[in-house]
């Protein structure tokens, strides 16, 4: 039977590569001129397919969709994944972080070695393809050739997100589908109103081993200092936490420590052996060792002199944050199409026979490989539920 794949993103060719296995002729649909674009950008800074970490811990990294995940993170999870990248030359290997990377460090050879896998199962791309919604039953795309329609017997709609949508992701889809979660973005960069000050000599610049709370969720890692405010993996993790609260219409602030190794007490002996002629600023740099850009945050309010108030503002900088970056430099996408809107196989009830994976379905989850995990996991889960649903139709009746 013929099934129809729409999103040549990693959800998508993963669905796209079952059904060929299972013997479907399968047509994948993309709107850009090649495919997995965002896939390859992933693979510029190494290509985090996964995480080592067990699956029951695993799973709940993605808040509240874990238990509707859970199936399909069960069914294919890490070792699964690793064994796929395998299968495909390219060798895994887990980081000291618990992150699962392939050896070359980069999607492009997975990416070359995947796609010749799809060409010899018989799999067809049809690329600059943009989805447009149906017709009565049929699909329609715009195409440089003018309009076209297809009718095959299943279709996966794999179409991504919104974040990053230069990449191929646009949300566009938002508009043909019913129940839809707002996209809002996710793992992205906060705004933080600095001084010009701070802004003239220090945007780019990294802050190292530090420590962010937001509520009662603390992340230590680093952060880069931006002209809107910050970005980096500790920001990202508490993202989802800031925006929300933010979309609540509730002032939120993020606590900077910028010396998590260190307590309070130790930081203000340190601090009090200060030489007295030295000037604030030489007591920072030399008693607490700070660099230029950590000394800046702090001077971006009053400080005091004495060493225990001083270490106990060290200790927890206020930040005031004042917006989320937008949904075209978030790594992810939160919102979506909402689980109730499907069935157990991710079969959309209100048009039987297309299913959705991937990013469009309504699930965040931090950086860290569980991204890819979760886009591969639910393209899995897709094309099982569309091998099940052809098993109980025939062909006049298989139709999207």
């Amino acid at each position: 039977m013929s099934v129809a794949i729409i999103g040549a993103g990693p959800a998508g060719l993963m669905a796209a590569e079952i059904l060929s296995g299972e013997g479907h002729a399968v047509t994948v649909y993309e709107r850009m001129p090649t495919p997995a674009r965002r896939f390859l950008m992933a693979g510029v800074g190494g290509l985090n397919l996964t995480h080592s970490e067990r699956v029951d811990s695993l799973i709940t990294r993605y808040r509240e969709a874990a238990d509707t995940l859970r199936p399909a993170l069960e069914a294919f999870g890490p070792q699964a994944m690793c064994d796929w990248a395998d299968g495909l030359g390219a060798e895994t290997f887990i980081g000291s972080s618990g992150r699962v990377f392939p050896k070359a460090m980069k999607a492009s050879p997975l990416l070359r070695a995947w796609l010749m896998r799809l060409e010899g199962q018989g799999v067809r791309l049809a690329l600059r393809h943009d989805w447009r919604g149906w017709d009565g039953d049929a699909l329609i795309f715009d195409t440089p050739d003018g309009p076209r329609q297809i009718t095959p017997d299943a279709a996966v709609l794999a179409m991504g997100g919104a974040s990053w949508p230069k990449l191929g992701s646009d949300g566009s889809w938002t508009a043909h589908l019913p129940d839809i979660a707002p996209l809002r973005p996710s793992n992205c960069g906060i705004h933080i109103a600095w001084s010009a000050r701070l802004l003239d000599r220090f945007a780019g610049a990294p802050l190292k081993t530090i420590a962010l709370s937001f509520d009662d969720e603390t992340v230590q890692g680093e952060a880069i200092l931006t002209r809107d405010g910050l970005e980096g993996g500790a920001i990202y993790a508490l993202s989802p936490l800031i925006r929300d609260r933010l979309d609540a219409g509730d002032p939120a602030t993020l606590t900077l420590d910028l010396k998590p190794g260190l307590a309070v007490d130790a930081l203000a002996a340190r601090l009090a052996k200060a030489r007295k002629g030295d000037s604030l600023s030489n007591v920072l740099r030399k008693a607490a060792r700070f660099d230029p850009p950590a000394i800046a945050i702090l001077r971006e309010g009053d400080l005091p002199r004495d060493p225990g108030i001083l270490a106990a503002r060290i200790k927890a900088v206020p930040l005031n944050v004042t917006g989320v970056a937008g949904l075209e430099r978030a790594i992810s996408t939160a919102g979506g199409v909402c689980f109730e809107a499907l069935d157990a196989h991710m079969m959309l009830r209100a048009r039987p026979g297309t299913f959705i994976a991937g990013e469009m379905l309504d699930w965040e989850a931090p950086t860290g490989g569980y991204l890819l995990q979760a886009s591969f996991a639910t393209g899995v889960a897709a094309a099982h539920g569309v091998t099940a649903w052809l098993a109980t139709v025939n062909h006049d009746q298989a139709r999207p």
